[in-house]
Order: C-alpha cells, then sequence, then structure tokens
C-alpha cells in the first residue's frame, strides 16, 4: 500500500483509505459483525486512513470506529470526521458553541480525547467565506478538541475558497472518472498550498464497478434509490450526479479501458490514487472481500497515458455537458 502525506495535518495515511457512510446509514442494512469485518479487513492490508460523520447512522459509524481504535491502539491509523449535519443547513448555526457540542459528541463516540481531523460536512457557501467560523475552528485546536481541521465540499468554488485559509490542512471532494472538474484548478491549486485532496465518492456510487445495468435496483432505504434526483441532500452525492442510464453506458466503456488482472472498480480507484495532488481515496465497503479488493488498488502499477487519455475521452463525450459546470 503507497502512502501520502494528509496535507497540512503532516500525518501518514494510505492512499487508499475506508470511507464509512455505508457503515452507519443510507445503503440499505449493514449487519454490526460485517461492519467490524470490513474494519478489520482494511487494517490487514494497510489502510490506515478512515472517514466518517457524526450523522453517519446517527453516530454509529463514528462508534463502530471507536470499538476499532480500542481494539488496535497501535495500528497508526487516522480518523477524519465531520460536523454540521444536524442541524438546519444556515451559517448561522455554524458557530462555537455547536462545533464544542459537535466535536464533545465525536470524542465520546470515538472514545478519544483529541479528534485527529474533523472536517466542515457540506455546509452552505457561506460558511466558507466567515472568518468566524474558521476563528472558531482555530480555538478547538488550541483547547486540543481536535488536532487539525478541514471541509467537505460540493462545489469546486468552495474548495479553492478553503484551500486559501491558512489553517485548512484537507479538503475532501467528490472526484472520480466521471467527475474530472476538480482537476482543473482545485488539485493544482491545493498542492500549491500543501493542502491534502481526500477524494470521495470514487467509483460514483458504484457505477465504475461496472456491474449495473439500465434495471438495477436497489433497497429503499439506499440513497441510490431515494436520492437520485437531490430529494435527501445534494444529488451530486448519487452517482456523481450523473444520469443513471447513461452512467451506465459509460461504466461498460470505462471497462473496455481496464488493463487485464484488474477489475474495472480496482482501476477506477488506482487511476485517482495515481493523481499525485491527491493524499487518500475513500470507497466505501459492505464486507471483507469488498474491503480487500479496494485496498489492492493502492498497489496497482502505473496505468498509464492511454488509460488516461480514455477517462478524458468518455467524460467530455457523455458527462461535461451536464455536470461540469454545476459542480
Amino acid at each position: 500500500m503507497q502512502t501520502r502525506t494528509l496535507g497540512r495535518t503532516g500525518r501518514t495515511v494510505s492512499v487508499i483509505g475506508l470511507g464509512t457512510w455505508q457503515l452507519g446509514a443510507d445503503w440499505g442494512d449493514v449487519d454490526p459483525a460485517d461492519a467490524r469485518a470490513v474494519l478489520d479487513t482494511s487494517l490487514a492490508e494497510g489502510v490506515t486512513f478512515y472517514d466518517t460523520a457524526d450523522v453517519y447512522g446517527d453516530g454509529r459509524s463514528e462508534r463502530f470506529l471507536g470499538e476499532f481504535l480500542r481494539a488496535n491502539p497501535d495500528a497508526g491509523i487516522t480518523v477524519g470526521t465531520k460536523m454540521g449535519r444536524r442541524v438546519d443547513q444556515v451559517p448561522e448555526n455554524y458557530v462555537l458553541d455547536n462545533f464544542r457540542a459537535w466535536t464533545d459528541r465525536s470524542r465520546e463516540n470515538l472514545g478519544v480525547e483529541t479528534l485527529d481531523l474533523v472536517q466542515l460536512h457540506c455546509p452552505p457557501t457561506a460558511v466558507y467565506e466567515s472568518e468566524e467560523v474558521f476563528d472558531a475552528l482555530d480555538t478547538l485546536v488550541e483547547e486540543q478538541a481536535i488536532a487539525a481541521y478541514g471541509v467537505s465540499v460540493e462545489e469546486t468554488a468552495q474548495a479553492l475558497t478553503a484551500i486559501a485559509r491558512p489553517g485548512v490542512a484537507t479538503v475532501q471532494i467528490i472526484l472520480n472518472a466521471f467527475r474530472l472538474k476538480p482537476l482543473d484548478e482545485v488539485l493544482p491549486a491545493a498542492a500549491a498550498a500543501g493542502v491534502g485532496i481526500i477524494a470521495r465518492v470514487p467509483l460514483a456510487s458504484g457505477l465504475l464497478s461496472a456491474k449495473y445495468t439500465e434495471s438495477t435496483t436497489f433497497a429503499e432505504n439506499d440513497h441510490r434509490t431515494y436520492n437520485r434526483r437531490g430529494e435527501a441532500f445534494d444529488v451530486g452525492e448519487t452517482f456523481s450526479g450523473v444520469d443513471f442510464a447513461t452512467g451506465v453506458t459509460a461504466a461498460r466503456e470505462f471497462a473496455e479501458l481496464v488493463p487485464d488482472g484488474l477489475t474495472s472498480a480496482q482501476a477506477a480507484l488506482a487511476w485517482i490514487a495515481q493523481l499525485p495532488e491527491v493524499s487518500t481515496v475513500i470507497p466505501g465497503a459492505r464486507n471483507p472481500e469488498q474491503a480487500r479488493a479496494n485496498a489492492a488498488a493502492g498497489s496497482v502499477p502505473d496505468l498509464g497515458d492511454d488509460f488516461r487519455r480514455g477517462v478524458r475521452d468518455i467524460y467530455d463525450r457523455r458527462f461535461r455537458e451536464a455536470v461540469h459546470a454545476r459542480w
């Protein structure tokens, strides 16, 4: 497993991490034993960065990770959690008193005195522009409630605003073969500033596994059913905001690019991990087999320029007009 420095945190993390949204909620039901097996397998395969949030299963994901940390106290694990989605999404709620309450809850869930990394969880755009918000985050660092902070964003403009702030350690952003806009400005700006990039939704909610057909259905409590048009949260979080049928067709084309010996999902993860500006990629996993296969993408040899040109061609033909200007 290759490793990278996680931006201004200074921590060394695996280039393939684990996103744990699916261990909390919104991806159908997950058995606790399966969740623990996913975590254990990921660690055994070299994964040292784990992303969660206080709203994933109302803290369920954080509590799973807390048990995991207690069982592996010397494993060099870094946990990034997120805060801000427990209240109405108005800038007035992003204040120090709330930050203290939210981080206290996450510290309890995770069983730690100091959180490794706390990210604002896709807040309203005005939050990124508020001096008071970042002063409050600096206060939490001074109080040793958190070691570092970053942001999770929906839009590249939000990322660029955050990168310009000296205290921001990381930016988490949707980046995959069907969402290339961050390559234009965000990744170069982050590299110049020493800010880490955490790439989320790397498989476009599973599209890039190339296992779906136009008739594939998902559980009623899976966001790939109930958020197809952005009914619950930003539509870009589900299939990266692309039309499902178009995504299925594009995924078949992507699969044709994949070298022998790799799955489509592994190639999609490796393509992101091989971008030098990216600190870590955070796919989810529902079972140990997926976790093991995802981790293997962190040691794939260079995919080559022909593969990268193929990715760009699919994006330009299938998605650019529909999504490039939106996020």
